[in-house]
């Protein structure tokens, strides 16, 4: 069971499963190799309009939907191949247009918006809505079963979905990650959290 932040993919027909509440999954499948995965992702706030790429909250929508494209190009996978299918982005705790409802919205758009961009088709989507979604992916058809959840669940998920985009906007504060590949770089990188000088 898939959970927010998390991803999979694989060619043997295991399946994959998660639980959405306002998070989105972007489902991808590559029929020539009978490939699919899916991953699980909520923003920390909402995607302004314009260039996603361009938007600090787009980064972990764009990080998720990078990790599931590269796992599948690990397995075999071709990028022209690939063909998505999307899910979740309920309103469960919200009128439309306030609070969470918002952020729902933004996952679902930066998910279209994205794909659209990097050239991948949609073929089938459930998104919206103000009930959580159970969702089973077959990674070897590519097929997607869904069970809507009664409203029981609601507050819980919401509850957990909160604390995962609260841990978001906290790491989102502290600024940007550098990663450096080399013992040199990050040795630069130490010195400057430090305050110390450092050899450009």
């Amino acid at each position: 069971m898939l959970q927010p932040g998390d991803f999979g993919a694989n060619a043997r027909g295991e399946p994959l499963a998660t639980v959405l509440g306002s998070c989105v999954s972007i489902v991808l499948y590559d029929e020539g190799l009978r490939a699919g995965g899916m991953n699980h992702f909520l923003l920390p706030g909402r995607v302004g309009p314009g260039d996603v790429f361009r938007d600090s909250a787009a980064f972990y929508g764009m990080y998720a939907v990078d990790l599931l494209v590269n796992e599948l190009l690990r397995l075999g996978s071709s990028r022209a191949r690939l063909k998505a299918k999307v899910f979740g982005g309920a309103a469960m705790l919200s009128l439309p247009g306030r609070g969470m409802s918002r952020i729902a919205e933004g996952n679902v758009a930066f998910a279209f918006d994205y794909l659209a961009k990097e050239g991948i088709p949609v073929l089938a989507s459930d998104v919206g809505g103000f009930r959580a979604r159970r969702i089973w992916l077959f990674p070897d058809t590519g097929r997607v079963l869904l069970q809507r959840i009664g409203t029981a669940l609601n507050l819980p998920l919401a509850r957990s979905e909160g604390r995962y985009r609260r841990s978001l906007a906290a790491l989102d504060r502290e600024g940007p990650s550098v990663i450096f590949d080399d013992p040199a770089g990050k040795a630069r990188e130490a010195l400057r959290e430090d305050g110390g000088d450092a050899e450009p």
